[in-house]
């Protein structure tokens, strides 16, 4: 006598209520933050991944609403034996089910950048592009990728803050879409997704903004940081300079990764991972995303694909083979690997020549999108839709501490409270009923 399990049933139901079969779900437990490190339930984990757009920034391509273009690819990641990966452009307004679920058989999460060049924040005129239209697509990729278990973490913004220091006026609009992203999850979803900000290196700024997105009350501070390294050029761990990197996060309270990595003025030996594997680095950093998985024009790639449309053949280039000896030269530790188990906060920084911030003040969540809450953001604009750059007013009023608190109560985020095993699935009474007694007839 055939059986089915009561998830099975499940899955099978939501299939049904979609109106077409969906790739069979591959369950991994989500990764959760604490202390300064991430863990699969009570073992730590190090990202040991790669940032992958096929096409480059120039093409605004999803990969993963595209069997055609991620399988292939996940081949190769499993080859390389990569646990995460990085995308920057996805299309909310498609499905993502068949590459999300053969990613998740591989045993690979996924890293999602929320914006893309239509509703993103404008470092140069922040305000305007802060706003209710802005939010519905962020909240509509949430929406998208929260029904998936090796969905990670989503950046709230990449680059935003630069070497200008009139772009740290951006800041304030960036940490308050952390916070927006961050309350959405805790409404609208019973399980960890993380969500932080990736960093540009820049020196004159880089600890400021680090502190920045780590202070003040708990509903507007990031679960993790990131930033944007090409310091190590075949070099060594002192002569890049990561030493004295190791040095300023030492007791930062939050965990810290690469969201990109890598240097082409040398032959790439991949030595980068070396260090972030070693006792070096482990009691600071969780890892890392080498840039870049593709060959585009900045040549950092170390695959190259022969069609504009990114289905033609995968090439192997030479650093394939020399990415995936140091993968296998330098695995993840085990234990906690010198992690601290206490998460904190930081001060606040001060204005200076290099931080134009002088108020700890968030904008206020835009009045029209406090429906999402309740709601849903509905279906997503994609990455061709009219934009929302400038839909917003010239001036934003400010909230107060704690306003991006789940009923005003401090709640912390889902993957702030260790391990969660159960995505839930919403379906109709009726479809239920009938697919459990289907069920259970066979």
């Amino acid at each position: 006598m055939r059986s089915i399990s009561l998830l099975s049933a499940l899955a099978a139901a939501s299939a049904v209520q979609a109106g077409t079969v969906q790739p069979r779900q591959t369950k991994l437990t989500p990764v959760t933050a604490k202390g300064n490190a991430f863990y699969v339930g009570d073992t730590r984990f190090y990202i040991r991944g790669v940032d992958y757009q096929p096409g480059g920034s120039s093409a605004n391509l999803d990969p993963l609403a595209d069997p055609d273009i991620c399988t292939p690819d996940i081949e190769k990641f499993k080859k390389l034996g990569i646990n995460v990966i990085r995308v920057y452009s996805t299309d909310n307004s498609m499905d993502h089910s068949v590459c999300m679920n053969l990613l998740a058989a591989a045993g690979i999460y996924v890293v999602i950048d929320a914006n893309n060049p239509l509703y993103s924040i404008n470092r140069e005129k922040p305000a305007p592009s802060y706003n209710a239209e802005y939010l519905q697509s962020i909240f509509a990729t949430i929406d998208e990728f929260a029904k998936y278990d090796n969905t990670m973490a989503f950046f709230s913004g990449n680059e935003v803050i630069h070497d200008l220091p009139e772009t740290t006026r951006a800041a304030p609009f960036v940490k308050a879409v952390t916070r927006d992203m961050r309350q959405y999850i805790r409404t609208r979803f019973n399980r960890p997704i993380l969500v932080g900000y990736s960093a540009a290196d820049v020196q004159e700024n880089r600890m400021q903004t680090a502190a920045y997105f780590n202070c003040g009350p708990e509903d507007e501070r990031s679960d993790f940081f990131a930033f944007n390294d090409y310091s190590w050029c075949t070099s060594d761990f002192v002569t890049s300079g990561w030493d004295k990197k190791v040095q300023n996060f030492t007791d930062y309270g939050l965990p810290i990764f690469l969201s990109e990595y890598g240097c082409i003025q040398n032959v790439r030996d991949f030595g980068e991972i070396g260090a972030l594997m070693s006792n070096k680095m482990t009691s600071v950093y969780s890892g890392g995303l080498m840039y870049e998985y593709t060959y585009e024009e900045n040549k950092f790639g170390i695959v190259k694909i022969n069609d504009k449309a990114q289905k033609g053949a995968r090439t192997e280039l030479p650093e394939f083979a020399a990415f995936s000896k140091a993968m296998k030269q330098f695995p993840a530790p085990t234990g906690s690997a010198g992690a601290s188990a206490t998460t904190h906060d930081s001060p606040c920084p001060a204005k200076d020549a290099h931080w134009d911030v002088d108020s700890t003040l968030l904008p206020k969540f835009p009045e029209g999108a406090k429906k999402y809450l309740t709601d849903g953001a509905g279906k997503g604009p994609g990455l061709k839709g009219p934009g929302s750059q400038n839909s917003g007013p010239a001036d934003v009023d400010m909230a107060q501490p704690g306003s991006g608190a789940v009923g005003g109560d401090g709640k912390k985020n889902a993957a702030t409270k260790g391990r969660m095993d159960d995505v839930p699935l919403f379906v109709s009474g009726a479809v239920l009923m009938a697919t459990l007694l289907g069920a259970i007839a066979l």
